[in-house]
């Protein structure tokens, strides 16, 4: 099929040039509840840091696009939970105080290198001075503290697609009951509108794990009776959801992309005992992920459309040992200098010593950022002109990452992204696409079954149900279990306090129920923090529990939910029906 379809009006020639491929690219932003949790290292100065190195520098690489006369046409997720704390009065001043004690830090630095004439490291620490300067400027006279309604405005003007996610990040498969699954659902498109002031068209699953209806049982516990359980797709289209994202083996087969397994060797080592048990998921017929399809558990609802993740292009940005974060000249993540925790070296090499690192240096980087840009461009050529010579049709090259990737553990990635998403633009074979803008384009009518599974090494949950973990999901299927007999027999009580009771009771379950608890023990990457943070929820859920149950809560149980609900205070305005039966 020739590039351009001419058609002849009379005398008049008119040439359509017909693209070969879209490119979606998703970012999908997310950090658990951690404000009211301490500060360092996996409290409020968490948030912050994915605040100035990623938040803030790509909406400026957007923004700038913008006023180049570009359209980024890409899918920002925000988690419902990653939306009420950038909206909180805390995050503002704790962020503010962050940033001063960075700025602080770097001319700390400045004065040692001038002192000592270290010239090379000194540029680097006037780089980090300006750098955290002007990420105070922006967040305060940009976008007037309110990064919610930054990207918010970009989605008004067209130019980005938001879309939302589980309220907590809980990861739906493996929840007990239907009822969290669609809690967690519901309340994530209840901030979504609140938020967004319109329905979400899309959701990012939870570590893209998806579930489809089957006789189900409890994967830890002494309870294994198994009963009928509503697929994933079942509470998205009872949500309106239009589409979701899933990796490419739950379409194709075969073993996931994954990405952790490299980064975190504890991960590495559980997997040696799982991977003699996985099995890959066999191809029934020839599927693609550069098409869209309809996924439908029952036929009583509504088909939901799914984007498949593109495996070639994945690893090229994901990995630091064979794609563009293992540029040598590229800023190091893991060395720091003690005491600011500012990084001066570069990555050298992915796979030599932390002692050998050399100094980064700032001005160099931008020739080779856009050399990868143009790189990753011709990959994208070169699939879709692959997919467009076999079957006369454009491809539709699905991108889904982790917004942290871009500029906390990659610090170039923002400004990689600008570059690679103004090549595109200007390249007439290629269209960027958002979701709602891929299903008006594709309007699909294929219906197909997914397996279950996720994005995670070996495509199912061991990286969230391992021997590490199998504990967590025992105090989940508890207070689940707990949490709706409490529900049944209170949510229509008179008791101010007792509703009371039951609102915060709803919220430490929500919390209980994040990913990230399983993610952060199972990757060794914050352990204790993690196992702490789900005992105190866990704990907390108990104590209410408790006081709910009494005929009176004491004076002393209803300051311990003062407390607790100022220190747990996501979702303030929460809709306890949401937890309604199905």
């Amino acid at each position: 099929m020739p590039q351009q379809l001419v058609l002849t009006v009379g005398n008049i020639y008119i040439e359509y040039h017909m693209i070969k491929a879209y490119l979606s690219f998703t970012l999908h932003s997310h950090l658990p509840w951690v404000l009211g949790h301490g500060r360092w290292p996996h409290g409020t100065d968490w948030l912050s840091e994915a605040a100035a190195e990623c938040y803030i520098p790509i909406l400026n690489q957007l923004n700038r696009l913008i006023e180049q006369s570009y359209s980024p046409r890409i899918n920002i997720g925000i988690t419902p939970i990653l939306q009420e704390q950038l909206k909180s009065h805390h995050f503002h001043d704790e962020f503010e105080f962050y940033l001063e004690h960075k700025i602080e830090a770097a001319e700390n630095d400045i004065n040692e290198f001038k002192r000592k004439g270290q010239k090379e490291y000194l540029i680097v620490a006037k780089m980090w001075r300006d750098f955290y300067v002007n990420i105070e400027h922006d967040f305060v006279d940009k976008f007037k503290r309110d990064l919610t309604n930054a990207f918010s405005r970009l989605q008004k003007q067209g130019c980005i697609e938001i879309i939302t996610s589980a309220a907590t990040h809980g990861y739906l498969p493996l929840l007990k009951h239907d009822r969290s699954v669609n809690a967690q659902i519901k309340l994530g498109v209840q901030t979504y509108k609140k938020n967004f002031n319109k329905p979400p068209g899309g959701i990012w699953l939870p570590e893209c794990a998806y579930r489809p209806s089957y006789e189900w049982a409890p994967v830890i516990g002494s309870d294994k009776n198994a009963y009928a359980r509503q697929g994933i797709d079942e509470f998205l289209s009872k949500n309106n959801i239009d589409y979701f994202i899933v990796d490419t083996h739950l379409l194709k087969g075969g073993k996931a992309i994954g990405a952790y397994l490299a980064r975190f060797k504890a991960l590495a080592n559980l997997w040696q005992h799982f991977k003699k048990e996985f099995v890959e998921i066999k191809e029934d017929f020839d599927k693609t992920p550069y098409e869209v399809y309809l996924v439908c558990s029952n036929p009583q609802f509504k088909p939901v459309a799914i984007f498949t993740r593109d495996p070639q292009t994945a690893l090229q940005v994901w990995s630091g040992g064979i794609g563009y974060p293992g540029e040598s000249l590229y800023l190091d993540f893991h060395k720091k200098k003690f005491p600011s925790g500012l990084r001066y070296w570069r990555v050298t090499d992915p796979k030599v010593d932390l002692a050998m690192k050399q100094h980064y240096d700032p001005d160099i980087v931008e020739n080779k950022i856009e050399e990868h840009a143009q790189h990753f461009l011709s990959l994208i050529k070169e699939l879709s002109s692959r997919y467009y010579a076999k079957t006369n049709k454009p491809a539709l090259i699905c991108t889904p990452f982790d917004t942290e990737l871009f500029g906390h553990w990659w610090f170039e990635g923002p400004q990689w992204l600008y570059h690679i998403l103004k090549a595109v633009e200007q390249d007439p074979d290629i269209e960027l696409a958002t979701g709602n803008m891929l299903l008006k384009e594709y309007d699909p009518e294929k219906i197909i079954s997914l397996p279950e599974g996720s994005w995670g090494e070996g495509g199912f949950h061991y990286i969230w149900l391992n021997k590490w973990t199998d504990w967590t999901w025992e105090k989940i299927y508890q207070a689940e279990d707990k949490f709706y007999r409490l529900y049944d027999r209170f949510l229509n009580t008179q008791d101010k306090n007792k509703l009371a009771l039951l609102k915060q009771l709803g919220r430490e379950l929500l919390l209980l129920q994040s990913s990230d608890w399983q993610f952060l023990i199972s990757t060794w990457s914050a352990r204790d923090y993690a196992e702490l943070r789900f005992s105190r929820h866990f704990e907390n859920f108990m104590y209410l529990a408790k006081a709910l149950e009494r005929k009176k809560p004491s004076e002393e149980e209803m300051n311990f939910l003062k407390d607790v609900a100022e220190q747990d205070s996501c979702f303030a305005d929460l809709d306890l029906s949401i937890f309604a039966k199905i």
